[in-house]
């Protein structure tokens, strides 16, 4: 999706990027514990900041999904040690992805005394955001939804990780509650998550909304969304890492429903898109005003 000539324009700022990454885990056949690995993230973390001479870090997690955990797991799943790295290492965090993140009763107390801005879950970037306009319209206009169901295609990363049913129930559950929050409850239907390798960083999406008109009419709508999803993603990547430092700089703390605009699963805050999208405005002023 790239402008011919921007990779080769960027060559040596790609290569510095990636010359900073650093193998994570846990891996195949490792033995650290959750603290030794949350504390090896965080030591990285520090390093990065610090060679970089970083005023501060935002730690954003744009992972694959991962499926929920399990009841009773004794094990903290990945999101949730590099969550918990973030705030050790004194990073404002943002969970771009449905996966667990800071979201999990292990990690309460460390997030009620990290004193540091965070943000998610799940970036809404194409068929939920879609979702998230439509919804209110059949709401406003009295029109009962008797079923939304929804079919996604989707390639590279990310239609190989949802080719796992737990790592897609997990994304799904996202989908679902803007929904059910803008409706009221949630309508009959599924989204079903197909992963088409050929399709590489492209997605086709369909709905199909079952809905009632003036005297019980029965009508339909069908929508088609097909979109590049790193491109509509990463704007929203940048929003979040500025909004979120500057946060930071201005004392802010604690989980930051102003940002709900851009997330499926937010941390509270209004689910009408419109109202998420004031709130945010508001949001960027006051940080605008604490300069």
């Amino acid at each position: 999706m790239l402008p011919h000539g921007l990779p080769s324009a960027v060559r040596s700022e790609l290569a510095a990027a990636d010359a900073e990454i650093r193998p994570g885990g846990p891996l195949p056949g490792d033995t650290r514990t959750d603290e030794e690995l949350i504390t090896a993230f965080a030591a990285d973390l520090v390093d990065f900041g610090r060679r970089n001479g970083l005023a501060r870090t935002v730690v954003v997690n744009v992972a694959s999904t991962e499926p929920a955990p399990e009841p009773g797991a004794q094990r903290l799943p990945a999101s949730s040690l590099y969550a918990a790295a973030a705030l050790r290492a004194g990073c404002p965090y943002v969970n771009f992805t449905p996966s667990t993140g800071l979201r999990t009763p292990a990690l309460q107390d460390a997030v009620a005394d990290c004193g540091l801005p965070h943000a998610g879950r799940d970036g809404k970037t194409g068929q939920t955001l879609l979702r998230s306009v439509l919804a209110p319209m059949f709401v406003q206009r009295a029109l009962p939804v008797r079923a939304w169901s929804g079919t996604n295609l989707l390639g590279g990363g990310d239609g190989a990780a949802l080719a796992d049913p737990a790592a897609a129930a997990a994304k799904n559950a996202g989908k679902e509650r803007v929904l059910a929050d803008t409706l009221g409850s949630a309508p009959e239907g599924e989204v079903h998550i197909d992963d088409v390798p050929a399709l590489g960083d492209w997605k086709t999406a369909w709905d199909h909304i079952a809905f009632d008109g003036f005297l019980g009419a029965r009508m339909v709508l069908q929508t088609t969304w097909q979109g590049c999803d790193s491109a509509l993603a990463a704007p929203l990547v940048l929003d979040l890492a500025r909004l979120l430092a500057r946060a930071h700089e201005s004392g802010l703390s604690g989980p930051r429903p102003e940002l709900g605009f851009y997330f499926k699963d937010p941390d509270g805050g209004p689910a009408a898109l419109s109202e998420q999208y004031l709130a945010l405005l508001a949001f960027a002023e006051r940080l605008r005003g604490e300069k």
